[in-house]
C-alpha cells in the first residue's frame, strides 16, 4: 500500500485529514512519536528537541543543538517507522522531502491561507490574542523552512516538490481525503519491485549512518555512503586520528548489511580496508 508523507502546518487542518486517513486504513498516523527516540539519541530532554523544531530555542539550546546529528537521526527513524508497516501517514519530519525518490509515497502538502489558519487556531486554543497566535505560526515556518532549505537544498512552498497540494480554504476535509485516496489507488503509486528496491536503498544509508555518528570512534567522520541491495561503499577523506578500518566494523554490524567496500581514503596515507 502506498504510503502518504505529508506537511504540517498549524490550522491547515492537515492534522484532521491525516486523523481521517487513519480510520480508513487502519493504520497510525506518526507526527510526535520521533521525538522521544531523537532526544535520547541526542542526550536531550523532550522539551529541547520541541522548542528547537518549533523555532523556540533560546541561544543556549541553539548552540547545544547538534544538527547534522538531528538530521541523520530523524531520517533514521523515520524510515525505521515505515519499515514497521504500521503507519499510513508521517506527518512533518521532513518525510515529503526524505521519501520523495520514492515512487509508492505520496507526498502531499496540505495548506490555507495565513489569515485563516490564524483565526482557526485562535478557535481552537480559545485566545483572542492574534499577534500571539500569528507569532507561533510564522516561528514554526521558519523553523521548518531552515531546516528543509538545510537538509534538501529546496523551499519547501514550492508545489512542484509535492505530488498533490490541497487548499483547505476551499475544500473540506472529506473532499481532500476523496483527492488523496484517488492517488492511492492509481497505478503510479503502488508498491513495484523497483521502488522497494529504491526505498530499501535509502533506508540502509540512514541506518548506516546513523549508527556510524552513534559510535563514539566514528562520530566525527565525514562519508559518503551508498548502497545497493545490502552493499555498502563508504568513500572519503579522513583525519588523521580516524580509522576507517573502524568505519566498516560499525556499518558490517547494521542489520541487512551484507557486504561493506571500503573507498575511504586517510591524510595519513593508510590503505583501504574491506569486510565482506
Amino acid at each position: 500500500m502506498p504510503l502518504i508523507a505529508m506537511t504540517r502546518e498549524m490550522g491547515s487542518l492537515g492534522k484532521d485529514v491525516a486523523a481521517r486517513l487513519s480510520e480508513q486504513t487502519g493504520k497510525q498516523v506518526v507526527h510526535h512519536e520521533i521525538i522521544g527516540q531523537l532526544a535520547n539519541k541526542l542526550r536531550l530532554r523532550k522539551s529541547h528537541v520541541i522548542r528547537f523544531l518549533e523555532g523556540k530555542a533560546g541561544i543556549w539550546e541553539r548552540l547545544t543543538t547538534d544538527k547534522t546529528s538531528l538530521s541523520i537521526y530523524t531520517a533514521d527513524e523515520t524510515f525505521q517507522l515505515v519499515e514497521s508497516g504500521q503507519v499510513a501517514v508521517i506527518r512533518g519530519w521532513g518525510a515529503a522531502h526524505l521519501l520523495r525518490p520514492v515512487s509508492h509515497v505520496v507526498c502531499l502538502r496540505v495548506c490555507a491561507p495565513l489569515e485563516l489558519r490564524v483565526k482557526r487556531m485562535m478557535e481552537r486554543i480559545n485566545t483572542d490574542d492574534r499577534g500571539f497566535v500569528e507569532n507561533e505560526i510564522k516561528l514554526s515556518e521558519e523553523a521548518h523552512g531552515a531546516i528543509t532549505r538545510r537538509h534538501f537544498g529546496l523551499n519547501w512552498h514550492d508545489p512542484e516538490n509535492y505530488d498533490l497540494v490541497l487548499n483547505t480554504e476551499r475544500l473540506t476535509i472529506d473532499e481532500c481525503v476523496e483527492e488523496i485516496t484517488n492517488l492511492l489507488d492509481d497505478p503510479a503509486f503502488q508498491e513495484t519491485p523497483e521502488s522497494m528496491r529504491i526505498f530499501g536503498n535509502l533506508a540502509l544509508q540512514a541506518h548506516v549512518r546513523a549508527a556510524l555518528r552513534q559510535d563514539p570512534r566514528t562520530t566525527k567522520m565525514i562519508i559518503s555512503i551508498d548502497a545497493d541491495e545490502g552493499r555498502i561503499t563508504l568513500s572519503g577523506i579522513l583525519e588523521p586520528d580516524l580509522d576507517a578500518k573502524d568505519a566498516v566494523e560499525v556499518a558490517v554490524k547494521v542489520p541487512k548489511v551484507t557486504d561493506v567496500i571500503n573507498q575511504l581514503r586517510s591524510t595519513a596515507g593508510r590503505s583501504p580496508y574491506h569486510i565482506g
